[in-house]
């Protein structure tokens, strides 16, 4: 089964999402979106969860975090976002 993704912005760099019933609190700079050739930080947040999803389960995903700590557990993060935009 498809997880669906729901997306909303906070303000600034804030977003909450919600996954299967669960929310949790993201944060993601401007710069990363550039960094990564992400269209926008909508965008960036939404591929950082399918990213998450295709490794773990939703409830084994922090319920507050900033992207950049996904690499601490998944060191290829940073690389596969890059793709996901060439």
């Amino acid at each position: 089964m498809v997880a669906v993704i729901e997306v909303r912005v906070e303000g600034g760099s804030a977003f909450s999402v919600r996954v299967d019933g669960r929310s949790f609190a993201v944060t993601a700079a401007e710069a990363l979106v550039q960094e990564l050739g992400a269209p926008d930080q909508l965008s960036l947040v939404r591929g950082s969860f399918e990213f998450l999803l295709e490794r773990e389960r939703a409830t084994e995903i922090l319920p507050r975090f900033d992207l950049t700590v996904i690499e601490r557990y998944f060191p290829e993060w940073r690389e596969e976002m890059r793709r996901r935009w060439r």
